[in-house]
Order: structure tokens, then C-alpha cells, then sequence
């Protein structure tokens, strides 16, 4: 996704032998993406890195079991699910609680009870996380990447890491894209650089810290794949990397470092445009000035979306076009039926002349499906908020 990024020890060229001052071999493992012809990165070893092994006892555990949703539509409405009742559960990713999914991206809340025990590679999708609250560390083969509340941290598939939360009140909201996650396309220059007008500079991401070879005592690795966990289990610790160069690694963006446009009247949500993936438009919404035409409308007017889902997940802030949303509520507005500002909203917001809003917006072109989870936790008024019932 970013700019080639090298650390450690690296021999002349790839593909050839490295070894240390004994002459012992290192062992090159490459990851990469589109079979080979996409995104890579390469990794030195001072031990195998396919010596992991199949844990002969474990079943593999299905993430949405048969029962999460059954397939019955749901009537069409616009829907409010407020996360705040999701109780705190697991470590790590085994506290993720699927709300609404399609077949290019499942959104997730995590509210882990403790740091993952386990390494955990995601076979599946690649991951972006966003951080409501609560700090910590992505540990990888890679280094160490810092986070904070309102970043943004993105995860490539297949890299095994751990997240160790310093925060007991950690709650994050995580994103798997079954396609690649990147930046808009449009936001680079041919080189692949990103362009000087686009929202953000490379400068804005950080990259993990490489700290070398590192054993922590864990041998244990779970893998998603198909949506199911598989256990498997290292005869050495799988964070044995000497050095590493590519464009595949965590990295974390802070939310408040997007620079918003502003215009004299109000723009489309895409123009709030962060990331991409298949099937999906990440978008954020961050503090800025408002309209500036004398008579401008800056609340959102209200459109009927013939393409997409749309999801927004509120951080903080106050919210010119919702009443009745709290920090860490979720809306989904389906396509096929108007939506935008609630009664008076959109009056009020005349002569507005800045917001302090936060909030991560996704447009999905396949229709969602909420899962149990999502129904246990939905405000039943919400559809109604919109007719002033």
C-alpha cells in the first residue's frame, strides 16, 4: 500500500543465500499478493518459517456460525445499532462481534477483555482497524506499530502479528476487506506516490519500528481462513526475523491527519474518500469549516442511493444531521429508500459555520446483512426518527 520500506540484514539481491557471521543460513520467506505479480515483501529467518504444524487435537472454530443469519431479508429500514451494549469479551480477535457483512467486507466491533495470547495471521481479508478507545502495540514478524485513539491501523493479509492492549477500555472498530485495501487510486501520481493535492502525504503513516529477532515465549498461531480458525504451533518463535524489505507491513494513519475540502456548498461523501477496497469506499469525516455561500445548506441533504449501503460508525463530536446517536453508534441506510438529515436537522443547519464531528463512513456496493449480533443490539425507533413518529 505505501513506499518500499527496508530494514535489518538483506543480501545484494533477492533469492540468494544469506547467512550470519557462522555461516549459518538465513531462510527467505516472501510474501506476496495477486499470485506474484501484485505487492511484496521479503523476509529473512534464522529459522523455517513453514515449521509450524497443524495442532493434531484442534477443530477448527467456524466465526459466523449457521445461526448468525439465516438469510431472511430484513424489512427495509434505515437501522441504528448501538455498540455500547456489546459486552466485553476475549482476547484480541476473539472478542470481535460481526455486525454487518456482504461478500466484500465484514464490519466488526472489538471490545478485548485482555491482550491476544496467540499470534494470529488473517488468511482472508486484509484488516483495517480504527480505534475509538484505548492504546497498544501491533507486535509483528515485522516490528512494533504503535497505536492510539482515532488511528486508523491497517493489517496485510497473511502478516502474523498479536495486538497487546495497555488500555483495559479499549473498543475498536475493524473492517476485513476481502479485497485489497489501499488508497484510492486517483491519490497517486504514476510513479505511485502519493499526489501533493491528495488528503494525506506519506509522511502521515507510520510504519512499525523493526527491533530483530524476538522470542516471546509463544509458540501458538491461529490462522482465519474461510472464515474459520485453524490452530497450529511453532517449534521456535515465528518472530525470528533478521531484516525485511517490500511494501507489505502494518502501518497506522490518525484519523485527524485526513485534510478535509471544504467548498462553498456542501460535497458528496466521496470527496471525504480515505481507502478502497472492493466493493467498498472508506470514508472520514473529520473537524472542518462548513459551506461558505451565503445561503448554503451544510447538512448533508437528503439523497436515495440506487448502488450502495451505506454504513457510518460515530466517533465524536456532535452530528448536525443525527439526533439520538451516540459514540460508537453504527447506522446503516440500505439502498432503495431516501435518507439524510432527521426533522428539523436540515433547517437548523443553516448558517453553520464549522463542525467538530468524527466519524468513519463506508459506501458498499453489494447489500449488507446484519447479523444476530447487529438485531440484539438495534434501536427499533430509529426508522421512525426520520417521519418525526
Amino acid at each position: 500500500m505505501l513506499e518500499r520500506v527496508s530494514h535489518g540484514e538483506l543480501p545484494a539481491k533477492h533469492h540468494i543465500a544469506l547467512r550470519d557471521g557462522s555461516g549459518q543460513l538465513r531462510y527467505e520467506h516472501c510474501l506476496t499478493r495477486a499470485g506474484f505479480d501484485g505487492p511484496y515483501t521479503i523476509l529473512y529467518h534464522e529459522h523455517r518459517p513453514q515449521a509450524l504444524a497443524a495442532e493434531p487435537d484442534a477443530a477448527a472454530r467456524l466465526l459466523l456460525p449457521p445461526s448468525a443469519s439465516d438469510g431472511t431479508p430484513l424489512a427495509l429500514r434505515r437501522r441504528h445499532y448501538r455498540s455500547a451494549r456489546i459486552a466485553r469479551s476475549g482476547p484480541g480477535h476473539d472478542g470481535r462481534v460481526p455486525l454487518l457483512l456482504n461478500a466484500d467486507v465484514t464490519v466488526s466491533v472489538l471490545k478485548p477483555a485482555a491482550s491476544e495470547a496467540a499470534y494470529f495471521v488473517n488468511g482472508d481479508a486484509d484488516e483495517l482497524f480504527f480505534v475509538r478507545k484505548g492504546k497498544g502495540l501491533v507486535r509483528s514478524m515485522l516490528g512494533d506499530l504503535a497505536f492510539g485513539p482515532n488511528d486508523y491501523v491497517g493489517i496485510p493479509k497473511g502478516i502474523l502479528y498479536r495486538m497487546q492492549f495497555d488500555d483495559p477500555d479499549s473498543e475498536l472498530l475493524l473492517i476485513e476487506c476481502q479485497g485489497p485495501l489501499g488508497v484510492p487510486a486517483h491519490f497517486r501520481n504514476p510513479v505511485g506516490q502519493l499526489r501533493m493535492d491528495a488528503p494525506f502525504s506519506h509522511r502521515d503513516f507510520r510504519k512499525p519500528e523493526f527491533r530483530g529477532p524476538l522470542d516471546e515465549k509463544i509458540r501458538r498461531v491461529v490462522v482465519q481462513r474461510l472464515m474459520a480458525e485453524h490452530e497450529f504451533r511453532y517449534p521456535h518463535s515465528p518472530l525470528d526475523v533478521v531484516g525485511w524489505d517490500g511494501t507489505l507491513y502494518p502501518w497506522a494513519f490518525p484519523i485527524l491527519a485526513f485534510q478535509p475540502r471544504v467548498s462553498s456548498v456542501h460535497l458528496p461523501p466521496t470527496w471525504h474518500g480515505t481507502f478502497a477496497t472492493r466493493g467498498a469506499l472508506i470514508c472520514s469525516f473529520v473537524p472542518r469549516p462548513l459551506d461558505f455561500h451565503p445561503e448554503a445548506i451544510p447538512c448533508p441533504y437528503p439523497h436515495s442511493s440506487g448502488d450502495v449501503d451505506e454504513i457510518l460508525y460515530y466517533v465524536s463530536g456532535a452530528f448536525s444531521s443525527r439526533a439520538g446517536v451516540e459514540a460508537g453508534s453504527l447506522t446503516l441506510h440500505p439502498r432503495g429508500i431516501p435518507h439524510g438529515p432527521q426533522p428539523s436537522r436540515y433547517e437548523a443547519s443553516i448558517g453553520a459555520k464549522a463542525t467538530d464531528e468524527v466519524a468513519v463512513m463506508l459506501d458498499c456496493y453489494l447489500p449488507l446483512t446484519a447479523t444476530e449480533h447487529a438485531r440484539a443490539i438495534e434501536d427499533g425507533g430509529y426508522d421512525q426518527s426520520f417521519t418525526g413518529t
